[in-house]
């Protein structure tokens, strides 16, 4: 069943106002959420950065929405305490969170002091913390000695049902490896066919017949100027190849690169309109790529006429012949 997904992002408002805003979204008809898990924003001009794991206990209690959060466990967070919080939420809340893993960004992880790997090191740190935590929703008793050291740790409050572990991939690289261990992908709008590459790469290293989702990066206002204006102030500094955002390591870099873009480079990578029929097009190109869940970010800071907007024209349409079939 096709879910479409209120995206809180924590680096452009306070955690109390995403709780509202949460609430208004599902009002309008959204159907899902998904949450950010940053130490510092993106850029200084966005100004905020709550902590993901408190907020989301109060979302899910606030709504009846299914949520998920981007995490990077091994260095920021141990793997245990991650295993923990998720099995905690899941047995609150079940079969209503998920939880994908990926290999983070210097901007929050480095925050620790410690070595900010290689990315083959990184992926190897990551894979290390997914066994452990699967090991202990399992109810083992895990000492593990690697990237990673975890010394005789048992989990003893554990959910009925295990919350879906996805993995979090931007490239057609990582897409194929995550294929292989993950029970789902999320990954980020791009133009289509590197989009397309990304999914056919997951299925092809393991991932077909798995659970795809989507965050979707839009900017949508109530004129084309004000949403390009929006897009360019917030997210500007966002449209850089993975492999710099990943190691960029202050809000202050990100908004120095951020100078260099113009407009239209933005417009490569976030869905610019002030025409809702125009943004459901582009949401039905993903629905037919096989994404199963889309969790729509709004990357400018006018939401509350984004969530009554998209309510009311954007949602009823793309959601409708999904249940008319039921």
């Amino acid at each position: 069943m096709l879910r479409i997904g209120y995206h809180a992002s924590h680096e452009q408002f306070k955690p109390s106002t995403l709780l509202d805003y949460i609430q208004l979204a599902q009002q309008a008809g959204f159907t899902a959420g998904s949450s950010s898990d940053h130490f510092h924003p993106w850029s200084n001009r966005q100004g905020e950065s709550g902590f993901a794991w408190s907020w989301l206990g109060a979302a899910l209690q606030a709504t009846a929405l299914p949520f998920g959060v981007v995490n990077a466990p091994g260095q920021r967070y141990h793997p245990a305490i991650i295993a923990q919080a998720a099995a905690t939420l899941a047995d609150m809340f079940p079969e209503r969170f998920w939880v994908a893993m990926g290999t983070g960004q210097a901007l929050n992880e480095a925050i620790t002091g410690d070595k900010w790997p290689a990315k083959a090191d990184r992926n190897a740190r990551l894979k290390e913390c997914v066994d452990i935590i699967r090991a202990l929703w399992d109810g083992e008793t895990v000492t593990h000695k690697g990237l990673v050291t975890v010394e005789e740790a048992t989990l003893y409050t554990r959910p009925a049902i295990k919350p879906l572990l996805f993995g979090a991939a931007v490239t057609s690289k990582t897409a194929e490896w995550v294929g292989s261990w993950a029970d789902g992908l999320l990954t980020i709008s791009q133009p289509l066919d590197q989009l397309r590459e990304v999914v056919e790469a997951f299925r092809r290293g393991g991932g077909a017949g798995k659970p795809m989702h989507l965050k979707v990066q839009l900017s949508y206002a109530d004129t084309l100027e004000n949403a390009r204006a929006g897009a360019y102030d917030q997210w500007r500094g966002n449209i850089f190849p993975n492999g710099m955002l990943t190691d960029l390591r202050r809000p202050e870099q990100f908004d120095m690169a951020g100078e260099l873009v113009n407009l239209a480079e933005v417009d490569k990578m976030v869905h610019i309109s002030a025409d809702t029929s125009q943004h459901m097009a582009w949401l039905q190109e993903y629905i037919d790529l096989g994404f199963e869940q889309l969790f729509l970010h709004n990357v400018n800071l006018e939401h509350e006429r984004f969530i009554d907007d998209f309510g009311q024209y954007v949602l009823p349409d793309l959601l409708r012949p999904r249940y008319a079939s039921l």
